[in-house]
C-alpha cells in the first residue's frame, strides 16, 4: 500500500524541540510537498522516517509496520538527503554497482539511461562532481532503485534551469511508470507546485496544514482597492496578511467566499501555491 502513518512525533535536541506532536497520514502513490521554512523540522521528520535519528515519542509505521530497527520496512524507502553517503573515491558505475547490493530492485539500464541523459559522467571519481552533478547523481540513485517510498529533501540543489526542468519531467515520467509514494521537501515551490498532489505544511515543528494542492488553491485570493472597502469586505473574511500604501489596501484571504458579491471598485486575483505558503508561514 505505501502508506506512512505517523503518530504524535516529537524529537528533541538538547534544548530544542524540533517536533512537536506530529500527527500525518501519508496515503499511498500520491505526490506530496513538504513545506516550511529553514527550520521548520522538515528534515527531522525525513529522517525520523529512515530510521537516521530516532524519535523522543510516537512512532512512525509503513502499512502498519514501525520503521524502527526495521529492515523489512526501510528496504522500501530511498531518501535522497544532503549528505553523500558513498565514498568519496568511489566512481558513479560503482556506486550503480553497490546499490543493486542493498536495492535488488534497481534498474541498472535505467540509471546508465539517465546518466546519459543529464550528462553524468560514470567513469568520474564521486569526489570530483560538482554540486550540481552531485544532485543528479543522488537522484539518478534514487529513480533507479524502484523502491515503494522517495524521499526527496531538497532534490534539485545546485542544478540548473534546464537540469531542474529535465528533472520534474523525468519524476513525473517515473511515477506514471511505477506508481509510488513520493515526498518532495523544497524551497523552490513556484517549480514544483506542478508535481504535487497534496501539500504538508510546518511551522516551528508542528503541522500547519495538510490539504490537497487544488482544494488549498480554490480558496486562496488576492483582494485589492481602496482600503476602506477593502476594510469592509475582509471583515468576516480569513485574512492571511494585509499591506497598505496611501488609500489603497491588499489583502490576502484563504476563504471560499471570496468571490461572492464582491463590491464594484475591489479587484481579485488568484493566489499561487508560493505566495500562498509565504503568507500563511508569516501569520
Amino acid at each position: 500500500m505505501n502508506q506512512i502513518e505517523i503518530k504524535g512525533i516529537t524529537k528533541v535536541f538538547g534544548e530544542t524541540t524540533a517536533l512537536k506532536n506530529v500527527t500525518l497520514t501519508i496515503e499511498p502513490n500520491k505526490i506530496y510537498g513538504l513545506l516550511g521554512r529553514n527550520g521548520a523540522g522538515k528534515t527531522t521528520l525525513l529522517n525520523l522516517m529512515t530510521n537516521k535519528i530516532f524519535p523522543t515519542s510516537g512512532e512512525i509505521l509503513i502499512d502498519g509496520q514501525n520503521v524502527l530497527e526495521n529492515d523489512q520496512a526501510l528496504s522500501q524507502i530511498y531518501c535522497i538527503a544532503e549528505t553523500n553517503l558513498y565514498p568519496e573515491n568511489m566512481k558513479v558505475k560503482s556506486a550503480f554497482d553497490w546499490t543493486k547490493k542493498f536495492y535488488p530492485d534497481f534498474d541498472r539500464g535505467y540509471a546508465d539511461m539517465l546518466a546519459h541523459k543529464f550528462g553524468l559522467d560514470t567513469s568520474k571519481k564521486i569526489k570530483s562532481l560538482s554540486a550540481g552533478y552531485n544532485s543528479i547523481f543522488k537522484m539518478i540513485i534514487a529513480l533507479s532503485c524502484q523502491v515503494k517510498i522517495l524521499l526527496l529533501d531538497e532534490p534539485v540543489l545546485g542544478l540548473d534551469a534546464n537540469h531542474r526542468d529535465l528533472f520534474y519531467k523525468e519524476l513525473l515520467s517515473n511515477y506514471s511508470a511505477h506508481p509510488k509514494t513520493i515526498i518532495i521537501s523544497t524551497h523552490l515551490i513556484e517549480e514544483a507546485a506542478d508535481l504535487l498532489e497534496d501539500v504538508i505544511i510546518i511551522k516551528e515543528g508542528e503541522v500547519l496544514l495538510v490539504d490537497q494542492v487544488e482544494n488549498l488553491l480554490s480558496k486562496g485570493y488576492t483582494l485589492s482597492g481602496v482600503a476602506s472597502l477593502v476594510d469592509e469586505y475582509i471583515k468576516d473574511k480569513n485574512v492571511l496578511a494585509q499591506s497598505s500604501f496611501g488609500g489603497l489596501k491588499t489583502a490576502y484571504l484563504l476563504d471560499e467566499s471570496a468571490r461572492v458579491n464582491l463590491p464594484q471598485g475591489l479587484e481579485i486575483s488568484k493566489l499561487d501555491l508560493q505566495q500562498m505558503f509565504i503568507h500563511l508561514t508569516n501569520v
